[in-house]
């Protein structure tokens, strides 16, 4: 698109890198009603596309709509309180399905779920958070030690681009970041970090200190174990 100030294109190929090393889809489908992997099911998370990314994808793709919130009649929503949450920058999206998925015009929002970028309270951008509303639902978030370092990477280098330009997407992922902490301080537990620098940290929400920890023993949840956060 003209004007558009990052090249998507280029941002998507930067980006394309497997979550894991297996198809993680396969591990969490069959937990789903419709068949679907939790990611690719519009009525259990609604993506989101920059502006200047849905015009860029709504040129050269076939599988997107900007969501009307009719999509899932069986799962009423709440439109307008969805709309409200949804920061100005971004537009929500929904897509035909999986069936039909065109990898490579995979919105920024599928390729980062389920994480986001984890911002300090001091504005710095320094590693990987996943969303918890995800956490007995998808099978990555059990298994963060099968995230390939090569993901992590491009993770790191496509928001640090984003953040160059955008800084209005640093401060909601900050407000993301100061909700993620809120939540687990009412829980009384640490949170995990997949660091920037290669390592893992579970993170105390009151006091944002660190500790270094094997990504292996990382906790697991739901269906895929009975086991829970480490307590602060």
């Amino acid at each position: 698109m003209k004007n558009n100030p990052i090249n998507f294109r280029a941002l998507y190929d930067g980006f394309d890198a497997p979550t894991t090393d297996i198809d993680c889809g396969m591990m969490c489908a069959p937990l789903n009603k419709t068949g679907k992997p939790f990611c690719c099911d519009i009525c259990r998370a609604v993506p989101v596309a920059y502006r200047y990314e849905w015009d860029y994808l709504e040129e050269n793709s076939t599988i997107w709509h900007k969501w009307r919130g009719d999509e899932c009649p069986q799962e009423p929503c709440d439109r307008m309180e969805l709309l409200r949450q949804t920061p100005d920058h971004l537009y929500l999206l929904a897509c035909k399905g999986p069936e039909y998925c065109q990898r490579e015009f995979r919105a920024t929002s599928c390729r980062q779920f389920p994480f986001f970028p984890y911002i300090t309270s001091d504005f710095r951008f320094i590693g990987l958070a996943y969303d918890w509303d995800f956490t007995e639902t998808c099978w990555v978030i059990s298994n963060l030690k099968r995230v390939t370092p090569e993901y992590r990477r491009q993770f790191i280098t496509t928001y640090d681009t984003i953040f160059s330009v955008w800084l209005e997407d640093l401060d909601s992922y900050a407000a993301l970041s100061d909700e993620a902490r809120d939540h687990y301080a009412r829980l009384n537990r640490r949170f995990p970090i997949l660091h920037r620098n290669g390592n893992t940290y579970l993170v105390s929400p009151r006091t944002e200190k660190m500790r270094k920890v094997p990504i292996d023993s990382l906790p697991q949840f739901g269906p895929f174990s009975q086991t829970f956060f480490n307590r602060l």
